[in-house]
């Protein structure tokens, strides 16, 4: 079985982030590997185990991004490939990061192409679905049970809050959920053996593509971390002091009542 992951380099939201003048400071940020492909590369790992095959890795991105590829193979893919944006001068959006993914997946054989759900630095949750489109193959969100029966695939998505069971054919592309699998950790002899697998790094000639094929068809306009909150009341008194001191409050300071 041919396997394809599509991750993303994303700044670890568990950490300060801090902003400057709309731009997240990167000198500051620490970046991991977007956890909801985590998901998709243990998934991946999974369907290996079960079926046999390869385990590719792809992410679009520059040489910052071969961390987080070797740490997917320290996790246990076979091998990863960079397509490197160095020569884009331009702002990348999720138009420009598809193209080029696209363009790498023309001229491959895949079975089963898998990512996350979203991105934790925007939610947008667009790069996959528009790749299956690009290549013209069945897609499937938010997934959180995957079985592969020979050219079928029997699939279980979360529909806000309750499941929807799903049957599509391969080549498929799907995107991962919370709740599909519990990611690995690389060990250590997956570590060792991650710096010995392969990893390519492919640029724009390499993909046939031209700068201004990929110019971004949208800009960030600005960037800001919300507002830090007040600090909350604490009620004191006997129950009924309490329900009389709230509504007081909902009604005088809140001005909801």
């Amino acid at each position: 079985m041919n396997i394809y992951v599509v991750m993303k380099r994303t700044f670890d939201t568990e950490e300060k982030v801090e902003i400057n003048d709309g731009i997240i400071d990167e000198e500051g940020a620490e970046f991991v590997i977007n956890p909801y492909d985590e998901y998709a590369i243990e998934e991946a790992i999974v369907l290996k185990e079960a079926h046999g095959g390869e385990i590719t890795v792809v992410t679009v991105g520059n040489e910052d991004a071969e961390k987080e590829l070797r740490t997917a193979l320290a996790m246990g893919a076979d091998q990863a490939v960079l397509l490197d944006t160095e020569d884009l001068d331009g702002e990348i959006d999720h138009y420009t990061i598809s193209e080029m993914l696209s363009a790498f997946f023309q001229d491959k054989e895949y079975d089963i192409i898998l990512g996350g759900n979203v991105a934790v630095d925007d939610g947008a949750g667009q790069v996959a679905p528009r790749l299956a489109e690009k290549l013209e193959i069945n897609q499937l969100t938010t997934i959180t049970k995957l079985d592969i029966d020979g050219e079928s695939a029997y699939i279980e998505r979360d529909v806000e809050g309750d499941v929807e069971i799903v049957e599509a054919n391969l080549p498929l592309l799907v995107t991962c959920q919370q709740g599909l699998n519990e990611p690995r950790y690389p060990s250590l002899p997956g570590i060792m053996k991650a710096k010995k697998k392969p990893l390519e790094t492919l640029d724009l000639d390499d993909l046939d593509l031209d700068e201004d094929d990929l110019e971004a068809k949208t800009r960030t306009v600005d960037r800001f971390l919300p507002p830090e909150k007040d600090a909350g009341k604490r009620l004191e008194g006997e129950p009924h002091e309490q329900v009389q001191e709230l509504m007081s409050l909902l009604k005088n300071e809140a001005k909801v009542i």
